[in-house]
């Protein structure tokens, strides 16, 4: 049976103490992407301990961080309270944003999509990504990938990935595998525009304007 979004919000809740410790910096991939970007408005979905919002901060005026978890929210806070910069957060499921359309300027989607259970819900959170990117507004989206050397398949397939505890518990953590093509093609039959998809260090990629017209 596959989980639901409140399998995964409890799976995070459960490691987010853990989990914020091992994940202080952005990923090369999101500083690129921002980097020459500015806006108003930001959004870190799938925003965990906030290490990307924080990245955001030094490129618009407003950031907001959204994620389902409200144990990974708390560590996003505590981060922006230690380090003494301006974060909104907002507790939502990705498919399903609290926020106005055309509203964002600045998206980053990372590593966040692959623990939606289906690809309904995975077409629905880019989808919702469209709605809320203003007309000018880019995003970058990101997903594990079978090109990545632990995978040895070629086709997209579903898998738990353990996350083990300190003492030795572990945890684990739904996640949809893409294949390069299934992601292009979860793309496409979004609403978002792609105007770049790649893959690097073994995550898909795609840069991506707001609602087609």
């Amino acid at each position: 049976m596959k989980p639901t979004s409140h399998d995964v919000r409890a799976t995070y809740d459960r490691i987010a103490g853990h989990f914020a410790k091992t994940r202080e910096y952005a990923w090369p991939e999101v500083e690129s992407f921002l980097d020459g970007r500015s806006g108003t408005t930001a959004l870190d979905l799938g925003c965990a301990n906030g290490r990307h919002a924080e990245l955001l901060t030094g490129h618009a005026d407003r950031v907001v961080g959204a994620d389902v978890s409200a144990g990974l929210l708390a560590e996003a806070r505590e981060r922006a309270t230690e380090r003494g910069f301006d974060l909104e957060l907002v507790q939502c499921n990705a498919a399903r944003i609290p926020l106005a359309d055309e509203t964002i300027d600045l998206g980053v989607y990372v590593a966040t999509l692959h623990h939606l259970p289906t690809r309904r819900a995975r077409i629905d959170s880019l989808d919702e990504l469209a709605r809320v990117l203003s007309p000018d507004g880019t995003a970058l989206v990101s997903a594990w990938s079978t090109a990545h050397d632990k995978f040895d398949r070629e086709e997209a397939f579903d898998t738990t990935v353990d996350w083990t505890l300190p003492g030795g518990e572990t945890v684990p953590r739904f996640y949809h595998i893409y294949s390069p093509e299934e992601f292009r093609s979860d793309i496409d039959e979004s609403a978002l525009v792609p105007d770049d998809v790649f893959v690097s260090n073994g995550n898909c990629y795609a840069v991506v304007r707001g609602r087609k017209q």
